[in-house]
């Protein structure tokens, strides 16, 4: 099975924070790798800004170095190197005044797209939309790319969409959450839509309950400093899992059309419960002998931020009423992995007695690593007497299943990037959807702040606090292990 590639239209790309580590470790590389695969028309171009007084040779030589690093692969064949070094451009340049502006008009062509990727803090968010806008670079094709984290709470997302409608239309934003853009999450929407087996099931009736885990196996170093201002609530749970959580819960759109698509997520995360105090467990890593805690590592001995948070929620309406949602994330767990397992209820009446066990099927949706999809079904077990039941995965690695030419697909960045450039924002956040997940986060992050509430250790290389496991097992469930 060979993937097509569909070329884009011409563009014209400019990267402000171009030198920045986030250009050059995902973005640069994810636009190499789509000019590899014959993806750009021949007179698309990527224009660096920075403040750094940099020539173009020097550019295309930190490009080059990145390239190497990160895009080992392509980075050997010369000739592809040196055609896409030929197409990235430099502009030195301050978002707080009018240096460099002129010169980056002058190096923009009216009759392509024309995308502006913020790879900035969001402090410039908006010194960067007034510039666009002042200095006449903002047409009818514009798109503008924003990183998270998009606002810090619900009041500074307002603002920030505020100043961004100030400047551009809806249909010109796109918010970035990588996480949409990983094969799998895009094949959440796939499995439940495109398959009559799975869709019927999936509600109240048969689901007995929905688990999501984001585990990482980094710590916070490099990021100290934001990290202790926004904590695991802020960095992962209210983007990255909440999208998870929409995609695997929503109603199926009328079509697969953006605001379709966003529509629907958006009534996931209205009908979302508030989180009960005992429905929530904070942590964060503590450290012993060589392995430092995160206290350590941000320098502030009395930090109460958390590295850690499980929780569990309800979605108030027809299709989901009762079924709890488990969701968590930490950082320096066991493994890295990122799944979602949605667990079927038990047969009604097991007609094989009490010596069978109890048995139930699990559709384990696993985003990273080893991307693929596992059902959990219930066979005998060979050579025993009697009706001894065993379970045993049906399982599907999306690298076996389709075949050695789509063993190295797309990264999220290189299809997210490309739907800018094609005017798709079906993967990209609306502002009234991150407006309503902070709605959603700041009531529990200022339950804690008014509780004095301290977040619970855990060590480094574990599964997450003890207390994790307690908010389960209260419950009368567990934990899915946490699989590398």
């Amino acid at each position: 099975m060979v993937s097509r590639v569909i070329p884009v239209d011409p563009f014209d790309l400019v990267i402000f924070g171009g030198t920045g580590d986030l250009a050059q470790r995902k973005i640069v590389p994810a636009l190499f790798r789509r000019y590899c695969a014959g993806q750009w028309p021949h007179n698309s171009k990527i224009i660096g800004a920075a403040r750094g007084e940099l020539s173009v040779e020097g550019f295309r030589n930190i490009v080059a170095d990145s390239l190497h690093q990160h895009a080992p692969m392509r980075a050997r064949d010369a000739d592809a190197m040196a055609g896409f070094l030929q197409r990235v451009d430099y502009v030195p340049l301050d978002a707080l005044s009018d240096e460099g502006w002129a010169q980056l008009a002058g190096k923009l062509s009216d009759d392509r797209i024309r995308a502006f990727y913020f790879s900035v803090g969001p402090s410039l968010f908006g010194p960067l939309a007034e510039q666009i806008r002042a200095h006449d670079l903002a047409l009818p094709q514009t798109r503008v790319v924003v990183e998270k984290p998009f606002g810090h709470d619900l009041a500074s997302a307002r603002a920030l969409n505020a100043t961004l409608a100030a400047h551009f239309d809806e249909g010109q934003i796109y918010r970035i959450d990588h996480y949409l853009g990983k094969e799998t999450v895009q094949n959440l929407m796939a499995v439940r839509f495109g398959n009559m087996l799975f869709e019927p099931l999936w509600n109240s009736q048969y689901v007995d309950h929905i688990q999501i885990t984001v585990a990482e196996t980094v710590g916070i170093d490099g990021r100290e400093e934001y990290y202790e201002r926004a904590g695991a609530m802020r960095d992962m749970m209210q983007n990255h899992l909440m999208q998870l959580l929409c995609l695997i819960a929503m109603e199926p759109p009328a079509k697969f059309d953006p605001d379709a698509v966003r529509d629907e997520k958006l009534k996931v995360i209205r009908a979302l419960d508030p989180v009960e105090p005992h429905h929530i467990v904070r942590g964060q890593f503590a450290g012993e002998g060589e392995s430092r805690g995160y206290r350590e590592v941000v320098g502030n001995p009395r930090s109460t931020t958390e590295s850690y948070v499980a929780l569990r929620t309800h979605i108030s309406n027809w299709r989901w009423a009762g079924t709890p949602f488990y969701l968590r994330t930490g950082k320096h767990l066991v493994a890295r992995s990122s799944v979602i397992n949605v667990m079927f209820k038990d047969a009604p009446h097991s007609i094989f007695g009490e010596e069978a066990g109890r048995h139930a099927n699990v559709l384990s949706i696993r985003l990273q690593p080893n991307e693929g999809i596992t059902l959990k079904v219930t066979i005998k077990e060979p050579g025993q007497g009697g009706m001894r039941l065993v379970d045993v995965p049906l399982d599907m690695s999306f690298a076996k299943a389709l075949g050695p030419e789509n063993q190295d697909p797309p990264d999220a960045y290189e299809r997210l990037v490309m739907d800018v450039i094609r005017g798709n924002q079906t993967l990209f956040m609306r502002g009234d959807e991150v407006e309503a997940a902070w709605a959603w986060t700041d009531p529990i992050i200022a339950g804690w702040q008014a509780r004095g509430d301290v977040p619970k250790p855990y060590d480094t290389g574990s599964t997450g606090p003890g207390d994790a496991e307690l908010l389960m097992k209260r419950d009368g469930r567990r934990w899915q292990g946490i699989n590398p």
